[in-house]
């Protein structure tokens, strides 16, 4: 008789205290949907923005997928990716609460000087400050500091210490509302006209022109894809994915100038423009803080 994977062990004494669970592969990622959910061909799990159709019995849609139902965890459709879990993680938005993560000391400085005190769970570079309630998802919110709850998955890294409290104005005051596609004729804010990326502002890049645009398009045109919302958070990744090509550049690489057209990429789907240089800002200096 083949034993309980571990993974699905903690995950089975997680949903029994009513935090759902879901299992992470090889890179502490979730497992990619099936054929026939792929890019969302089934239209969504019920619990996600776009309520959708999919009852797919297995592990597909990320976070969505996340359950405490004992029966689906320990289905034979969750076998395969829980022989495969390399972790476990949660949906904190499903547990009831929020997760500021916080990535370096400079975040950590100011949450102990600005926040109100709750649980804490250490991380590998910073920590995870728990409160009870629910609220909207967004990265970077500010230098080092994301804000998980609905529409998230959180690593699980134990329950940490201290007493969880009551989610505070001063963590919601932190999410910037995102605006969606705005209506035809509206203009949100508009990016003053920026040099685009060219090897007059990149003389220390080691990189080729075309392996530069190439990287920039795709960037671009994830972007642009979310024109319903997610816009904003996008742009930080994929600032964040560009700067990463450039750690070992003898410099200057010119990243403000793919900055800017990340940004104009963003505001050209409804995102303001003050929200989308933050975000875009934050990723570009995301690896000098030693982000993943």
């Amino acid at each position: 008789m083949n034993a309980m994977p571990e993974p699905l062990r903690l995950a089975l004494a997680l949903a029994a205290a009513g935090v759902p669970p879901l299992p992470l592969r090889a890179g502490k990622v979730p497992f990619g949907n099936c054929r026939t959910c792929a890019k969302n061909a089934c239209g969504g799990r019920p619990n996600m923005k776009s309520a959708g159709p999919c009852q797919c019995p297995g592990v597909c849609h990320a976070w969505a997928a996340a359950t405490t139902d004992p029966r689906t965890l320990a289905s034979p459709a969750w076998a395969p990716a829980w022989r495969q879990a390399v972790a476990v993680a949660y949906h904190p938005g499903g547990a009831g609460v929020t997760v500021v993560d916080l990535d370096n000391a400079a975040a950590l400085t100011w949450a102990r000087a600005t926040l109100p005190v709750t649980r804490i769970v250490p991380t590998a570079r910073g920590e995870h400050w728990l409160y009870r309630g629910v609220m909207r998802s967004a990265n970077a919110v500010r230098p080092g500091v994301d804000v998980k709850s609905s529409m998230q998955y959180v690593r699980w890294l134990g329950p940490g210490d201290g007493r969880m409290t009551a989610l505070p104005p001063s963590v919601r005051t932190l999410v910037v509302k995102e605006e969606t596609t705005p209506a035809r004729g509206r203009v949100v804010s508009s990016v003053p006209e920026r040099a685009d990326w060219d090897r007059t502002v990149a003389t220390g890049c080691r990189h080729t022109e075309r392996y530069v645009h190439t990287g920039l398009e795709r960037g671009l045109a994830l972007v642009r894809s979310h024109t319903e919302s997610g816009a904003g958070s996008k742009a930080f990744g994929v600032a964040r994915f560009l700067a990463a090509q450039h750690t070992h550049c003898p410099g200057p690489c010119g990243l403000d100038a793919l900055g800017w057209q990340i940004v104009a990429a963003a505001v050209s789907v409804g995102v303001p423009e003050p929200y989308a240089r933050r975000a875009v800002a934050n990723g570009l200096n995301a690896t000098e803080r030693g982000a993943a």
